[in-house]
């Protein structure tokens, strides 16, 4: 199959954006309080998906890749405050997602990125065919490593990846000679996959013991607030549900979110809300109903901060939900 998709979201719809990128529903927590909007530019080819995109707004977000599929990436350029499951995202990084594993990560605004989404068993294969004796993919050596410019393998990487995001974002009537083709491919797998085995131990980057312990504090703040959405949450009541001081709780926020504990619990609603109002049926369900689950008492406020942060109304979202 070969299809183009060529989308640009200018309201941040963040249920449209996980279709876009077809990967699974992706939970989305924006990080600042300003309109969104991201460019995501896809090519379905042979089986796999090719995707680039760019976003103006920083986010949390945590996706699982579907039973069977992989994905292997590059990050062009990131602020350096990004991170996933803690550790730092750098421009030139490159990444490899099995799947079966939750990926949680945060992305600055201007991060732009471009990713293949492939069947794991065509990966599988192509491991196979350069390194006879390997039986598994060795997922800690390829999950996260920086392209050094000193090594030839990276240096090919890279350019093949840069390749690829500006054949994305061509006008497509005038990129037909460089979109890419079914053998681009294969010659990316094997790249991304020689590239991986064959770098260097300071190339593989590394989460410092404080910072995973930061990282594990937002992670079961979160968890307490999700659990606990449709109620009023204090910080002194996620201190004790999850054994930390207020001070090591705002530390881990600031240090790993740029913002605080109660901005993240409002930023936390106001997506979920948005999320539930893409996903309910409007015979059954009323913003009233939907902003009542996610703790959002005051629907006046709560109509003008959706507004602010998507671009509409909350029920222009629902009038638009599937039936």
């Amino acid at each position: 199959m070969d299809v183009w998709q060529d989308i640009n979201l200018r309201s941040c719809n963040l249920v449209s954006l996980s279709g876009i990128l077809q990967v699974c529903m992706m939970d989305v927590v924006l990080l600042d309080a300003r309109s969104a909007w991201a460019t995501v530019d896809s090519k379905v080819l042979n089986g796999a998906i090719f995707c680039g995109g760019e976003t103006n707004f920083s986010f949390r977000g945590r996706f699982v890749l579907p039973v069977n599929w992989c994905l292997i990436g590059h990050i062009h350029y990131t602020p350096e405050a990004s991170w996933c499951h803690g550790t730092s995202l750098r421009s030139g990084m490159a990444f490899t997602v099995l799947p079966e594993t939750v990926s949680d990560f945060m992305l600055c605004a201007g991060s732009q990125i471009s990713m293949l989404l492939v069947p794991l068993e065509r990966l599988q294969r192509k491991l196979a065919e350069l390194v006879p004796h390997q039986a598994e993919i060795p997922a800690q050596l390829l999950s996260l490593f920086n392209l050094s410019s000193e090594r030839p393998l990276a240096q090919e990487l890279r350019a093949q990846f840069e390749r690829i995001r500006q054949c994305l974002s061509c006008d497509h009537s005038h990129a037909r000679a460089q979109i890419p083709q079914g053998d681009d491919i294969e010659v990316l797998l094997g790249s991304h996959l020689l590239a991986g085995l064959s770098v260097r131990a300071e190339d593989r980057p590394q989460c410092s013991h404080g910072r995973r312990t930061r990282y594990l504090i937002v992670q079961r703040a979160e968890q307490f607030m999700c659990a606990n959405m449709r109620h009023d949450i204090y910080s002194n009541e996620v201190c004790t549900a999850i054994g930390v001081s207020e001070r090591a709780l705002r530390y881990a926020f600031d240090d790993l979110l740029g913002i605080s504990p109660i901005q993240y619990l409002t930023m936390l609603r106001l997506c979920t809300a948005c999320k539930n109002l893409s996903l309910s049926d409007i015979s059954r369900h009323s913003v009233k109903s939907v902003a009542l689950s996610c703790g959002l008492w005051d629907l006046s406020r709560f109509a003008g901060h959706y507004r602010d942060l998507f671009g509409e109304l909350p029920r222009d979202t629902l009038m638009r939900a599937p039936s």
